[in-house]
């Protein structure tokens, strides 16, 4: 066990990533406050994961949906370790057809959201010396023609986690942010059906894409999660790491050729 004892709030963790997250906290002792806004989704969850876990249903677009998920952690479990920003909307936008409704739901969902989640909880984690673990993007650095607002809400994101990581070092709460690359996650998979690709996508992308072949798991990714909201990753706060199959920055790919002879 790598958590024993610890309350962890994962957030968008009925599906993905924050799932698989939620499900090897409690996997390593910890005890978990689910969030999503799936009602049977999410209690259907917290009934397999037993006494471990519990389900708080929100909106992350309201601004007081943070505070009430702090105040339902506490009445569950009575302390807080842990935070995992991880829910965010994956929206499709370019120059043209980013308004303002759309970058503001945007920006409040994948940036202020966590900002008043750390707000909220920051005196319990420092009670504590707890770990929160941002999960960001490798969009992030310049992100995808068709992901401007989602590129940018990650940059944000980003500077948040190194700014906060600064501050909160002396009252040793540590921040973790993850820039991740390309998951399969059950929602990816949805969304790239629905942007015309074959039931069987995931085996067809190229070595440019994933050079091991096959795309990265979401139970891979909350591996990482794991031991850095564990006591094994003390004292270091502040690394903002790429979990990408190749390197993000000063990647240049052969161009005589495919790479496999």
């Amino acid at each position: 066990m790598r958590l024993p004892g610890k309350a962890i709030i994962v957030t968008g963790s009925t599906t993905g990533i924050g799932e698989a997250i939620a499900r090897r906290c409690v996997a390593e002792g910890a005890q978990v406050l689910i969030h999503g806004r799936d009602q049977e989704r999410g209690e259907a969850l917290s009934k397999e994961l037993g006494d471990a876990a519990v389900f708080h249903a929100d909106d992350l677009s309201d601004a007081e949906a943070p505070p009430r998920l702090v105040a339902a952690t506490l009445a569950a479990f009575g302390r807080i370790d842990g935070l995992v920003n991880n829910a965010a909307w994956v929206v499709r936008s370019d120059l043209e057809s980013t308004d303002a409704e759309l970058f503001d739901r945007c920006m409040a969902i994948n940036v202020r959201a966590p900002l008043l989640l750390i707000r909220a909880a920051v005196a319990e984690l420092k009670k504590t010396a707890g770990s929160i673990v941002n999960i960001g993007s490798v969009n992030a650095y310049t992100g995808e023609p068709r992901q401007l607002a989602y590129s940018m809400s990650k940059g944000a994101l980003m500077t948040m986690s190194r700014n906060l990581a600064n501050v909160l070092a002396v009252d040793r709460v540590r921040v973790t942010h993850f820039n991740t690359g390309w998951v399969l996650s059950e929602n990816e998979y949805r969304l790239k059906i629905a942007e015309g690709l074959p039931e069987n996508w995931p085996e067809t992308i190229g070595r440019e894409h994933v050079p091991s072949g096959r795309m990265t798991q979401p139970e891979e990714l909350a591996a990482h999660a794991l031991f850095w909201l564990s006591d094994e990753s003390r004292p270091i706060t502040g690394s903002v790491i790429e979990l990408e199959q190749h390197p993000v920055i000063g990647r240049i790919p052969l161009k005589e050729g495919d790479g496999d002879a």
